[in-house]
């Protein structure tokens, strides 16, 4: 038989669920219950590490119970989740599934990007939102799209290129209270360009903003953050105007924010190193990306 080709996918969380759900799309109903099955063990696990589900089994007993005895997987593993006192939180580790008969190994990874950029993978699903954090470029310009993504990263810098989106959209969105927006005017791009002021924003996507907006709107703007453990639409409220994740609007309507152009998709994608590719890889790209329902679409 021939060698698995690898792939790197997160350990938790909805890109995992994205890539999951998309190798299941292609590769059928082993595929699907095995999307299913880790999904409802995080989701769980999830729960008994916040504390709102209790289990009285040890975790390595509960690892034992979910491992799969034929070989294949899914295999877990613990790592310290980020809250206080870090507790162990169970996480995906691997699992063997076919795709078009050929075995594909995926691989948990904390950071899928920089294990494709380290050349540890060919193949690997991880948030845009990464992509834009590390490798690409920032001009005057902002941009929107994934042929302008993978065309402001310096192949100098790194051999990974966004392959696709697959769909699992949450966009990064303008909010601004109906204070700061003058009665007619569109809450878009065009407004950040015209406005000088302060502009909140979560510190982690800084680079990422700056990158979609373009340094021509943000001359004359400052950015400024939410306070330690303060929702973002409620500094945003406080500030007057922002840039956060939204998917219905629901939390920033509470607060009594207008929303308004949709800046960029906060997408899961699949990457290619392409300095790795082989037949095999790219064979299995081409059916991952094929028909796919996204806003990270390749020209």
């Amino acid at each position: 038989m021939s060698r698995p080709v690898s792939v790197a996918v997160p350990r938790k969380g909805r890109p995992l669920e994205a890539a999951l759900e998309r190798i299941a799309a292609v590769a059928g109903d082993d595929a699907a219950a095995l999307a299913d099955d880790v999904s409802s063990t995080l989701r769980y696990e999830k729960a008994v590490t916040k504390g709102r589900n209790r289990d009285e089994r040890d975790v390595y007993d509960r690892l034992a119970e979910y491992s799969d005895a034929a070989g294949r997987g899914p295999e877990y593993t613990l790592m310290r989740d980020d809250r206080e006192g870090h507790p162990r939180r169970v996480v995906f580790d691997s699992a063997l599934v076919a795709v078009d008969d050929r075995d594909v190994l995926l691989v948990g990874r904390e950071e899928p990007f920089r294990a494709l950029r380290t050349h540890e993978f060919a193949l690997g699903f991880d948030s845009a939102d990464l992509v834009l954090e590390e490798v690409v470029g920032i001009e005057r310009e902002g941009l929107s799209d994934l042929s302008d993504v993978n065309a402001r990263i310096d192949p100098r810098d790194t051999d990974v290129r966004v392959a696709t989106g697959l769909g699992d959209t949450v966009r990064h969105t303008l909010m601004a209270t109906p204070e700061t927006l003058p009665a007619g005017v569109d809450l878009d791009r065009s407004f950040v360009a015209d406005y000088e002021g302060p502009l909140c924003i979560s510190p982690r996507y800084e680079r990422l903003v700056e990158a979609v907006l373009g340094t021509d709107a943000l001359d004359g703007v400052e950015f400024v953050y939410p306070d330690p453990g303060q929702e973002e639409e409620a500094a945003i409220a406080e500030t007057g105007l922002g840039v956060y994740l939204t998917v219905t609007g629901g939390t920033a309507r509470e607060h009594g924010l207008v929303l308004g152009e949709d800046l960029f998709p906060s997408e899961t994608v699949l990457m290619e190193n392409e300095a790795e590719a082989t037949r095999a890889t790219r064979s299995l790209e081409i059916a991952l990306a094929e028909g796919v329902d996204t806003a990270l679409a390749p020209e």
